[in-house]
């Protein structure tokens, strides 16, 4: 028995005021940092088997955010009282189930399949809620279920929020002002070495981080292999990057052990005993705060995190690199002082670490809600407003799992449907248990159930991204080492025997349906909106809208299939189209029946090509399976088609004579001058009285046949119609006794004539009821300008003179008196005397 040496952690310490606030209150909040002893002394305790003192009422449940937490704290509390799990201490995840007599260790994720089925909790009298401060989506749901239980079924439950950080604020405001019991670190002094790369390189990218950068993390390991003694623990934000770095320290004096969620179960057990050879381990974040290494005196930290992201409007989900926080890079860095003194290379500057962000952000702010809101809509609350969370759910990302909830028939009116329940107790997100469900009675729950579990436990990238394929290759072995492999054995026998509580038989295959089909068939129940058909250019357009286009050096690419579903995408930032990650080859058969709901045939009448395109349109989401012409459209329809023409195209698509374009310009004139009543004619003011102008139009052509300026003078209330002419003539008889046409296309309205005809006028007449004075230009006798003036008196007086003296070198047998205001105008060409 190995507990009394656990009972010097620093925790015990804390145990008398955690133990003193349950029996007051019934709920604290505890302070520890990693290595205390928080993890499995506190549960220990709590349950009479450590540290003395009476066992709680009922049996104490700890709650872990991941399988491999839950597994290796229900070890180590095992190994302490010197027993195996399934004594004292048990484990509940998935797919594995060895309850306890005195503890139990269980993912958030099974303890909330557990409320929703019995929400008293039986045979619970202590809730331990672990590592809370990493605000995992289920947790923070959990968390949130509990108080409601407390508050209305069970206010005998006692509930302890662990916290590996000093931020315990939120947490005691939302146990309702419950007592914060704080431990001090056990940690030895860690000392920081800067490691940055020597040159810079370019940060991460989606999902790719920089090879350079990885070569760097690599030789870093070695640094720290070669100057510190003990074990290496090095942090890489995913099992992609763990592999590779991996394979640069093949030469290390030392065994490279990896370790993330896919990892085999065996390497897990290994990295968490005590070792005789040296090693070095490669983690995700996995190993941050919720795991003890032992052995470990260095810790290399990348930078590196994974968090996930959501584009809701194309429903696609993926993961992308970022710099962690400065709290994880804390959380990390002490993992190298739990044991002794210890040293920590941070793979960037000082000056980059002051500016990053304080802490990660909530995965309820990151991640799809769909899950979530079918976990809130059992409980009763649909809109999740009665709950109380540490931060609400976005609500741009709430109505987009509502949405889909209402496509699978989860939920109805706001209340979550029969279906939706039994969705909900397969224990996957909803989209895959719809698959399941539906799909067994589609395929046979066999084959439902293996290509589920192929979704739900996704296999490495380089399997490759033809899903059948790999589909093929695991059911080609009988039970196959590796670890993924396995994790796929257990996960599709749970699900086939998840399929009867769900309320469905085991249904065998039907015969004769290829793997595609079959594999296709149940990838489209699960992501119907990801049926996609090939474009004529390039890539495909998803039945969502969204373009898609195959990785390089895809399995799926030679063939070029017409149609696929895509299993797995991801949109690369800056780019318009998803990238394929795996997908299946199906034909319009599968993709009819098993995204039928998005299946309509409608009465499409749209401008399309420069004219109006009447049809009738057979849709798959967005992708367009037949058209035919519509003979007898809706007018309706027809007069929005040509007004979105118009809008689009201008109002050039109808036909504007001169004598219209001038009565548009005299109209814009007096509005510009006098305002209303006149009425406003620029594009925008027209565009607004288009429609009227439609009347009996079915297409393009009929549109050259309006009589605009019919149209124009129809804007004219009577009265100002009367006085058109009056206050903005066409056009000005001058004194030579000429009609000349006014030019209002300008700013001011223009008259141009020729200098002989206006001899004797001595004022032009003023525009717009006297408001604005006509700009005369004046011009030679070829018609060229000679002289710009809106006072001709003026211009007779004073520049004249110069004006005359230009023109009589160039033009000799004209009249060009000496005195034009008494001189008679003429259009003629002739020699006057005095001239």
């Amino acid at each position: 028995m190995h507990l009394s040496a656990a009972e010097n952690l620093p925790v015990r310490q804390a145990v008398p005021g955690l133990r003193a606030a349950l029996d007051d209150g019934g709920a604290a909040v505890l302070a520890a940092p990693p290595g205390t002893g928080k993890t499995t002394l506190v549960p220990l305790a709590l349950a009479g088997l450590a540290l003395g003192g009476p066992p709680a009422a009922g049996k104490v449940l700890v709650l872990e955010p991941r399988r491999l937490a839950a597994r290796a704290a229900a070890r180590r509390m095992a190994w302490l009282l010197g027993e195996r799990v399934g004594g004292r201490v048990g484990v509940t995840v998935r797919g594995e189930s060895r309850p306890g007599d005195r503890v139990d260790v269980v993912t958030t994720g099974v303890v909330l399949q557990r409320l929703q089925a019995d929400p008293e909790l039986a045979g619970v009298g202590t809730v331990i809620l672990d590592e809370c401060h990493e605000r995992h989506l289920d947790a923070d749901t959990a968390l949130a279920f509990l108080l409601d239980v407390r508050g209305t079924l069970r206010p005998d439950l006692r509930l302890v929020a662990a916290s590996a950080t000093a931020d315990t604020g939120p947490w005691a405001r939302l146990l309702g002002g419950a007592p914060v019991v704080e431990t001090e670190a056990a940690l030895h002094p860690v000392e920081t070495i800067w490691a940055p790369p020597a040159r810079p390189v370019p940060p991460p990218h989606g999902m790719r981080v920089d090879p350079a950068f990885l070569a760097h993390v690599a030789a870093t390991v070695r640094r720290a292999v070669a100057e510190r003694d003990g074990d290496v623990l090095c942090f890489l934000p995913g099992a992609g990057e763990i592999a590779r770095v991996a394979g640069m320290l093949g030469d290390v004096s030392a065994d490279v052990l990896q370790v993330h969620g896919q990892a085999p179960r065996a390497v897990q057990d290994a990295v968490l005993a005590p070792a005789s050879r040296r090693r070095v381990v490669l983690a995700t974040s996995v190993a941050e705060s919720s795991l003890t290494v032992p052995g470990v005196r260095a810790v290399v930290d990348c930078g590196l995190a994974r968090e996930p992201r959501t584009d809701h409007a194309r429903g696609l989900g993926s993961l992308t690199t970022v710099r962690a926080s400065r709290a994880t890079a804390e959380q990390r860095a002490g993992r190298a002082g739990r044991e002794a003194p210890g040293t920590v290379y941070r793979c960037w500057t000082r000056a980059e670490h002051d500016r990053l962000p304080a802490r990660p952000r909530p995965e309820i702010e990151l991640a799809d809600l769909t899950g979530f809101a079918l976990q809130a809509a059992c409980w009763g609350d649909p809109d999740a407003t009665g709950l109380a969370l540490p931060d609400p759910p976005p609500p741009a990302a709430m109505d987009a799992a509502r949405t889909t909830l209402r496509a699978l028939g989860a939920v109805e009116d706001g209340r979550v449907t029969g279906r939706g329940r039994r969705l909900a107790r397969v224990g996957l997100h909803p989209r895959l248990a719809r698959a399941l469900v539906d799909g067994a009675a589609e395929v046979g729950a066999r084959d439902a159930a293996q290509i589920v579990a192929l979704l739900s436990e996704p296999p490495p990238r380089s399997a490759g991204d033809d899903l059948t394929a790999v589909w093929r290759t695991l059911r080609r072995r009988n039970r196959p080492a590796d670890a993924h492999a396995a994790r796929w054995h257990d996960e599709a026998a749970r699900l086939r025997a998840a399929l009867s509580p769900a309320g469905l038989p085991p249904a065998e295959a039907p015969g004769g349906r290829t793997d595609d089909h079959v594999a296709g068939t149940v990838v489209a129940l699960a992501f119907p909106e990801r049926v996609a058909r090939v474009r004529r250019g390039s890539g495909y357009l998803m039945a969502s809208g969204t373009g898609a286009v195959l990785a390089e050096g895809s399995a799926l690419a030679g063939a070029r299939p017409e149609w696929l579903v895509i299993a797995e995408a991801d949109r690369p930032a800056g780019s318009a189209s998803a990238r394929v990650r795996r997908a299946v080859v199906i034909d319009e058969e599968v993709a009819r029946s098993a995204a039928a709901p998005l299946l309509e045939t409608a009465e499409e009448v749209a401008w399309r090509d420069g004219d109006v395109a009447a049809r009738r349109v057979e849709r798959l989401g967005a992708i367009e399976l037949d058209a035919r012409p519509l003979r007898d459209p809706d007018p309706e329809l027809v007069r929005a088609a040509l007004l979105e023409g118009v809008r689009l195209e201008g109002l050039g698509l109808f036909t504007w004579p001169p004598a219209a374009v001038a009565l548009r310009e005299r109209l814009g004139f007096l509005h510009r001058e006098l305002g209303g009543p006149w009425p406003a004619v620029d594009d925008a003011a027209l565009l607004e009285r288009v429609p009227g102008w439609l009347a009996g139009a079915r297409r393009r052509a009929d549109l050259a046949r309006v009589d605009v300026a019919g149209m124009l003078r129809g804007l004219l209330p009577w009265d100002q119609a009367k006085r058109l002419d009056e206050y903005a003539p066409e056009r000005v008889e001058v004194p030579s006794g000429s009609r000349i046409r006014v030019d209002y296309s300008g700013e001011r309205p223009v008259l141009a004539v020729k200098l002989q005809e206006l001899f004797g006028w001595d004022a032009a007449p003023a525009l717009a009821g006297g408001r604005v004075p006509l700009v005369v230009h004046l011009l030679s006798p070829a018609g060229r300008p000679a002289a710009v003036t809106a006072d001709l008196a003026s211009f007779w007086r004073d520049g004249y003179r110069a004006v005359r003296a230009e023109l009589r070198g160039r033009y000799p047998k004209h009249p060009w008196p000496q005195d034009p205001a008494s001189a008679v105008p003429t259009k003629r060409t002739g020699r006057a005397s005095g001239s």
